[in-house]
C-alpha cells in the first residue's frame, strides 16, 4: 500500500495525534515513517544573550535547531518502539515547506497532517500548514483529526 510516509511534527499535542496516527497506519503498510519538523532561525545576538545565560557546559544545547532535535528524538522514539523504521528531518524555514520537501526528496507516497486550525466558525478553513501541503503535495495527503 505504502512505502514512505512523511509526518509533520511540532511537539504539540495536537501533532503528537498525527504521529500516532502516521505511526499506525505505517505498521499495517509495512511502511518506513519519515518525521519532520521546522524551526525559524534566531537571530545571532539573540542566540548569544541566550547562550551566555546557561553554564557552559551546555551552551551548545541552546537553540532553534537542538530543540527541534529533541521534537524528532521523541517523536520517532515513540515510533521505534513500535517496531517501525523511521527518520528525522529538522529543516529551517517554514513547516510545509519542510514537509513537502521531505515528501519530494523521499518521493513519499503519503503525507499525513493535522487537521489544527479547522474548528468553530473557521471549520470551513485549513490551518496553514495542512492548506499548503494538501495543495502543493507531490503525492497522496491525509489529513487526521486531531483536534
Amino acid at each position: 500500500m505504502f512505502k514512505r510516509i512523511v509526518v509533520g511534527t511540532d511537539g504539540s499535542e495536537t501533532a503528537g495525534e498525527a504521529v500516532r496516527q502516521a505511526t499506525e497506519l505505517a505498521k499495517l503498510s509495512n511502511a518506513k515513517l519519515d518525521i519532520v519538523s521546522a524551526y525559524e532561525p534566531i537571530p545571532r545576538t539573540r542566540l548569544q544573550e541566550e547562550q551566555r545565560q546557561v553554564p557552559g557546559d551546555v551552551q551548545y544545547e541552546i537553540g532553534p535547531r537542538e530543540d527541534v532535535n529533541l521534537t524528532l528524538d521523541a517523536a520517532a522514539g515513540t515510533a521505534r518502539n513500535s517496531g517501525l523504521e523511521a527518520e528525522t528531518h529538522a529543516r529551517e524555514g517554514d513547516p510545509a515547506d519542510a514537509i513537502l520537501d521531505v515528501a519530494e526528496e523521499i518521493k513519499a507516497d503519503l503525507i499525513i497532517v493535522g487537521n489544527k486550525g479547522m474548528t468553530g466558525a473557521r471549520r470551513f478553513l485549513l490551518g496553514s500548514v495542512p492548506n499548503k501541503v494538501s495543495h502543493h503535495a507531490p503525492c497522496s495527503v491525509m489529513i487526521v483529526q486531531t483536534t
